[in-house]
């Protein structure tokens, strides 16, 4: 398999999550400097997840793995964030057991259609999840300076992560059936 732009892209998103969550932990996340590295490296990696898919649709380098591996990525780099912030004492851990639980049930879900030989692409509204879980991320990084905005986005976020698990299982309800 050759691999593409959009695919090397989601690969380094994934290799930039042990430095995002080492930056975000140093110090018990009390040093500002690490913190806004950790900042940079999120907004990297996430315009990384924006910039491989638009070249992948604009060039046509859709592949099965940039369809597996993207979400993929985005899962790693968003459920990392979410559980720093829970170490940190930044988010209630039922917040981040919510989205984590939806993850593994959308990647079991995927799993059970890769054995049926069906790759099943992210929806619009696990799209607008990630993009609110990214902003909730980038507010939360600076430890809710601006804590209405962020309260909003902890909530929207919430709310999108439960309608995303629904659409995709309604969406694709045929992979549960059996025969």
């Amino acid at each position: 398999m050759k691999m593409t732009l959009p695919n090397k892209l989601t690969l380094l998103r994934i290799i930039m999550v042990p430095f995002f969550v080492a930056a975000l932990l140093y110090r018990d996340g009390t040093d500002s400097l690490a913190r806004w590295l950790s900042l940079a490296l999120f907004l990297i990696a996430s315009f990384t997840d924006f910039l491989d898919g638009y070249i992948a649709r604009k060039y046509h380098l859709i592949t099965n793995f940039g369809k597996f591996m993207d979400p993929l990525a985005d899962k790693l780099l968003v459920c990392s964030a979410l559980i720093c912030f829970v170490a940190l004492q930044d988010l209630n851990p039922w917040i981040t057991l919510a989205v984590i639980a939806r993850e593994f049930i959308i990647s079991g879900f995927r799993l059970v259609a890769a054995e049926r030989g069906i790759v099943i692409a992210a929806g619009i509204w696990g799209k607008l999840k990630t993009v609110c879980q990214m902003i909730f991320i980038v507010l939360q990084s600076n430890r809710g300076i601006l804590s209405i905005l962020t309260a909003v986005f902890m909530w929207l976020m919430l709310a999108l992560t439960v309608i995303s698990l629904v659409d995709y299982i309604w969406r694709n309800r045929e992979v549960l059936q059996e025969g």
